[in-house]
C-alpha cells in the first residue's frame, strides 16, 4: 500500500499495520539541501516561486520514505494578501509592516480575491501533485483566525501577545469583526488548496493556549468550526492547538477530523477520551530529534507500542522539527516505523 492510500485510510479510521508518517516542518531548515538553496533565495522568495516551493516541499521525500508531503509555505501569507505585509527580524521572529490598533485599521484589510493573490500556492501544489503521481498524500495548511489575529494586532512576534489579548478582552465587537474578515479570507485559501488536490488540511492554532478557558470558543474554536462547516466539499481537517488534556473534547467541538497533539499529552489518554475514527496525530517531542538514533528508535517504539492497532493514528512530532535536528535521527524515526512488527 502506498503512502497516499495509507494516509487516507488513517483519516477514515480504517488503517491497518504501521501508521502513516509525516513530520511538521519536514521541509526546510534542518536539511543541508534547503540551507544551500537559502543561500541563493530568501524564505519568501522560495514561498512565492512555485518551482522553488515545489523543490523545497519535495526535498524530504528524496531522503526519507515519508507518507505525505506538506506544501512549503507560511501561515502569514494571509495577512499579507489582506494588505498587511511582514518580514523576518534580524534577531529572529516576525515583524508586521504595521499593527492593527483599532476598528479603522480593520477597514484597511481586504479579504476579497485571495485565490488570485495567493495563486503561487495553488501553482506550487499542482506541480507537487503532478510529481507525486498519487503515491504520497498531499497536505495543505493555514493558520487559525485567532493565531493570525495575534500577529496582526501585536505587529509581530511577542511573548504572550499582550496587545491581542487586551483587544480581544476589551474590544470584543471590533475583535469579532477582525476574526470574521480573517475567516472569510481563510475559506478562500482552503478552497483553493482543495481545488489543487490536497488530501487533507492542517489548521495551526499555535497560540490557542493564550485563550482563557472561558474564551476559547469565542476567540478561536467557533471560527474554526465556521470554516470547516462552510467548505464546498468535505475535506479532512486536522487541528494543531497547543493545549491541555482537559481541553481536548472542547477542541473537538470545532468540527475537525482530528487533533495534532504535543508531547505533553499521552496518546493513549487522548484516545480514551476521543475514540476512533477520530484521528490522533503526534506526539513525539521535537527535541529528541537533536539527540541520537538510539533514543529516537526507543521513543518511536514506545509510541508505536502504545498505539498498536489504532486505525486512526498518524505518527508525527508534537511540533515542528527544529533547525538542529539530525539527519540520522530522522532516518531512525522513518526506519523504525517502516520495520515495526505488526
Amino acid at each position: 500500500m502506498n503512502g497516499k492510500l495509507k494516509f487516507r485510510n488513517a483519516l477514515a479510521g480504517k488503517n491497518t499495520g504501521r501508521p502513516p508518517l509525516w513530520v511538521m516542518r519536514q521541509a526546510g531548515r534542518y536539511l543541508p539541501e534547503y540551507k544551500k538553496l537559502k543561500q541563493e533565495y530568501s524564505f519568501l522568495e522560495m514561498v512565492k516561486t512555485p518551482e522553488l516551493a515545489k523543490e523545497v516541499s519535495l526535498q524530504p521525500l528524496k531522503r526519507f520514505d515519508l507518507d505525505a508531503v506538506i506544501l512549503f509555505s507560511d501561515i502569514l501569507v494571509i495577512p499579507e494578501a489582506m494588505g498587511q505585509p511582514y518580514h523576518f527580524r534580524d534577531q529572529g521572529g516576525i515583524e508586521m509592516e504595521f499593527s492593527l490598533k483599532g476598528k479603522d485599521c480593520i477597514h484597511r484589510l481586504e479579504a476579497e480575491g485571495i485565490e488570485e493573490k495567493l495563486s503561487y500556492m495553488k501553482d506550487a501544489l499542482l506541480l507537487i501533485e503532478r510529481d507525486l503521481m498519487d503515491k504520497k498524500a498531499l497536505l495543505g495548511f493555514c493558520g487559525s483566525p485567532w493565531t493570525l489575529a495575534c500577529y496582526m494586532i501585536q505587529g509581530g512576534s511577542a511573548e504572550g501577545f499582550p496587545k491581542a489579548v487586551e483587544w480581544a478582552t476589551h474590544h470584543p465587537k471590533a475583535f469579532e469583526a477582525l476574526l470574521e474578515k480573517i475567516s472569510f479570507a481563510l475559506r478562500q485559501l482552503i478552497e483553493m488548496q482543495m481545488q489543487a488536490g490536497v488530501d487533507a488540511l492542517q489548521i495551526f492554532d499555535s497560540w490557542h493556549s493564550l485563550c482563557p478557558k472561558e474564551k476559547a470558543w469565542d476567540w478561536s474554536l467557533k471560527w474554526i468550526k465556521e470554516i470547516v462547516e462552510n467548505l464546498s466539499d468535505p475535506c479532512p481537517v486536522l487541528l494543531y492547538a497547543k493545549s491541555s488534556k482537559e481541553r481536548l473534547k472542547t477542541l473537538c467541538q470545532s468540527g475537525v477530523s482530528g487533533l495534532s497533539l504535543d508531547h505533553g499529552i499521552h496518546l493513549r489518554d487522548a484516545r480514551s477520551m476521543l475514540p476512533c475514527p477520530f484521528v490522533l496525530q503526534g506526539n513525539m517531542d521535537p527535541a529528541i530529534m537533536e539527540t541520537n538514533p538510539e533514543l529516537v528508535r526507543a521513543e518511536t517504539m514506545r509510541i508505536l507500542d502504545s498505539m498498536r492497532e489504532d486505525s486512526a493514528h498518524i505518527l508525527n512530532l508534537g511540533h515542528g522539527i527544529r533547525p538542529n535536528a539530525k539527519i540520522e535521527c530522522m532516518d531512525a524515526l522513518v526506519e523504525t516505523n517502516l520495520s515495526y512488527p505488526y
